[in-house]
C-alpha cells in the first residue's frame, strides 16, 4: 500500500468518524428537545424555560434587607461555616505537623550518621 492510498484511507476514516459524531450529536439534540418519548405532557426537566421571566440583578434572586436590618441566617449556615472553619484549621495544623518521610530526608540523616561514625572512628585512632 502506497502512502497516497494510506492517507486517502485515513481521510475517509476521519470523515466517517466526523459524520458519525455529527449524527450522534443530532440524535441526542433531537431526543433532549423533543417530548415525544416522554410519558407526560408537561415540559421536560431538561428543557424547562425556568420560573423567572427575567433576572432581577440580585444574587440567588434574594432581595437585600431594608437599610438598618441584617440578613437572617438560615438553619444550615452556622453548622456549615463552623465545620468549614474547623476543617481548615485541622488540616492546616495536621499537615504542617506531619513527619517528613521523604527519601531525601532519610538519605540525608543516614549520610550524617555515616559521617559522624567515620569522624568518631578516625578521632579514636
Amino acid at each position: 500500500m502506497s502512502c497516497r492510498e494510506h492517507f486517502s484511507l485515513s481521510g475517509s476514516k476521519a470523515s466517517a468518524a466526523a459524520t458519525t459524531t455529527m449524527a450522534l450529536t443530532n440524535m441526542l439534540r433531537r431526543r433532549l428537545f423533543s417530548r415525544s418519548f416522554s410519558s407526560h405532557d408537561g415540559p421536560s426537566r431538561w428543557t424547562t424555560p425556568g420560573h423567572q421571566e427575567r433576572p432581577n440583578g440580585y444574587l440567588f434572586n434574594r432581595t437585600p434587607p431594608p437599610p438598618g436590618q441584617s440578613r437572617k441566617w438560615e438553619d444550615w449556615e452556622l453548622p456549615c461555616y463552623v465545620t468549614s472553619f474547623l476543617t481548615i484549621v485541622i488540616l492546616g495544623v495536621g499537615l504542617n505537623a506531619k513527619p517528613d518521610l521523604t527519601i531525601e530526608t532519610w538519605a540525608h540523616q543516614k549520610a550524617l550518621e555515616k559521617l559522624a561514625a567515620e569522624s568518631s572512628s578516625s578521632s579514636s585512632d
